[in-house]
């Protein structure tokens, strides 16, 4: 029988993943580590998860999936702190509707949606004002962002955080992170050469520390569409509903047809975004056609 040196267990997070050797940042150092076998036929970890692991003689092993705060699956990455929702002004032109969708379907993942306008010296920023602040007031952040700003807010959201970035092609995502940090699109280049060479062995994802934050590699929330997700509770998950849940007549109140509703009410006096209104009644009708 075979003598083993084992070191008491340790808590880490794993920031990256190729194939399966994950590398795990503990103690402020990095460490490269792999699942016990029982763990690879059960729940994998994914990136972000905390983990607990040991040092079994020369090599680290992971013992343990520590429990999540939640879980995305494009990319697949766990305890997500925030989406950055990259929100361009011009080219591709403003569009609340998609930002609203957004905004939900980051909610419904239990991630803080951050909204991260991009190109703002494009246009007069003075024509949006009440649409911005209609999301200010339902206690969303807004950041702004454009070339030759100094980022200062975006660098404050983004520390000690773990971020997602998605929204629309061409909405500067790519340009946004590398000005934060220029070693970025280097690091992905040399990623995506090193995986051409053996595309059909190696999965792939990664955190990279970018203003004292870690920031997903991948864009999340690339899809918009609904039809897989439980949209039954969405009207818990909008900020700019929350001061009126609970004051419907009715306690399976959808907000739509029903007497005496709360957040009808609220929206015929001002007090809710009327975008955010249209864009949530249209998926519960939506949820209809779909049978859910």
């Amino acid at each position: 029988m075979s003598l083993h040196c084992i070191i008491n267990s340790m808590q880490g997070r794993i920031i990256k993943i190729i194939s399966n050797q994950y590398t795990i940042e503990y103690d402020k150092q990095f460490v490269v580590a792999w699942p016990r076998g029982k763990m690879r036929k059960g729940q994998a970890p994914v990136v972000g998860d905390w983990v607990e692991f040991s040092a079994i003689d020369d090599r680290y092993v992971i013992e343990k999936i520590l429990p999540r705060s939640n879980r995305l699956l494009r990319p697949a990455i766990a305890n997500v702190d925030q989406a950055l929702i990259v929100t361009s002004m011009k080219d591709p032109d403003y569009a609340c509707h998609l930002l609203n969708r957004l905004i939900f379907l980051v909610s419904l993942s239990h991630v803080e949606p951050v909204i991260c306008i991009t190109k703002a010296d494009l246009v007069d920023m003075a024509k949006y004002q009440a649409e911005m602040a209609w999301y200010e007031k339902a206690g969303y952040t807004i950041v702004y962002t454009y070339p030759g700003s100094d980022d200062k807010d975006l660098k404050k959201v983004l520390k000690d955080k773990i971020s997602v970035l998605c929204g629309q092609s061409g909405a500067g995502k790519s340009s946004l992170l590398n000005r934060l940090d220029p070693s970025f699109s280097l690091q992905t280049q040399e990623i995506s050469k090193a995986l051409g060479r053996g595309k059909h062995t190696t999965r792939y994802c990664q955190l990279h520390q970018v203003a004292s934050g870690w920031v997903a590699d991948t864009p999340g929330f690339s899809s918009l569409d609904f039809s897989r997700i439980d949209t039954s509770h969405l009207d818990t998950q909008i900020k700019d509903f929350q001061p009126y849940l609970g004051h419907c007549r009715f306690s399976d109140c959808i907000h739509d047809n029903e007497p005496d509703c709360a957040i009808k009410e609220a929206l015929e006096k001002g007090l809710i975004n009327p975008s955010i209104y249209e864009d949530y009644i249209q998926i519960k009708r939506e949820e209809k056609q779909y049978g859910k």
